[in-house]
């Protein structure tokens, strides 16, 4: 018996760090002019964030931490299409937003929370 609790342990603290590093996942839906978002928040670390169009016209997103230089981006996404970003996040607020034309002006921005 203690030897199969002795086992599962060892197996435990193997997958442990396995866990850790699995990403944190948040789709960002647009459409015209808006973007919403699957959850307000994620955890800090490694994140997929996933834009799907749902609209009608191309979209594509910027994203950049309050207070940070660097802006992430995804491209131009046709209508019906999808694509992702795979990046670690910094704890902060996140400005998210469609860079083509005027659609940021239109409303098509929101914001993300990265957890520590």
């Amino acid at each position: 018996m203690r030897a199969i609790l002795a086992a599962a342990a060892f197996v435990l603290a193997l997958a442990a760090p396995a866990l850790a590093s699995v990403p944190a996942r948040v789709q960002v839906a647009a459409q015209e002019f808006s973007f919403s978002l699957s959850r307000q928040s994620i955890k800090a670390g490694p994140a997929i964030v996933e834009l799907a169009n749902f609209g009608e016209d191309a979209h594509d997103l910027r994203m950049r931490r309050v207070g940070g230089t660097r802006t992430y981006a995804i491209g131009v996404v046709q209508a019906g299409e999808i694509a992702d970003l795979e990046a670690k996040f910094l704890p902060g607020r996140f400005l998210v937003w469609c860079s083509i034309a005027d659609h940021r002006a239109r409303g098509m921005r929101t914001v993300l929370t990265v957890k520590k």
